[in-house]
């Protein structure tokens, strides 16, 4: 199994990413409503329980399994796409800095380390 050391630099950039997130959660519930005609229920539960998700994921981070909840909540963000379809790519936007602020911060502090 790979070695997953967790950087202060990968919370940071990891949390940053899920902090934003959870604001574009957040805001697709009244989206999925007003605009979609979603039930009142699921525009909650989606939007607000993938918001909560994000902040509790960010406040993990400082565990290997904080990445892996943060890589479902990528998942999850991309799935809220068939509630409201814009999400499909604000989810893939979402993903991919998710994926691009680990690699960036691994290499950085692994570069600095020398």
């Amino acid at each position: 199994m790979m070695n997953f050391a967790v950087t202060p630099g990968m919370r940071r950039l990891g949390a940053s990413v899920l902090g934003m997130e959870a604001i574009v959660a957040g805001l697709i519930t009244p989206v999925a409503i007003a605009v979609v005609g979603a039930e009142p229920w699921l525009a909650v539960t989606v939007g607000i329980g993938l918001a909560v998700l994000c902040v509790v994921a960010a406040g993990l981070l400082k565990r290997p399994f904080g990445y892996v909840l943060g890589s479902l909540v990528q998942v999850l963000a991309i799935c809220a796409g068939f509630l409201v379809p814009t999400m499909f790519f604000l989810g893939a936007i979402f993903a991919a800095l998710w994926i691009t602020a680990i690699m960036v911060a691994r290499r950085v502090e692994g570069a600095t380390s020398r």
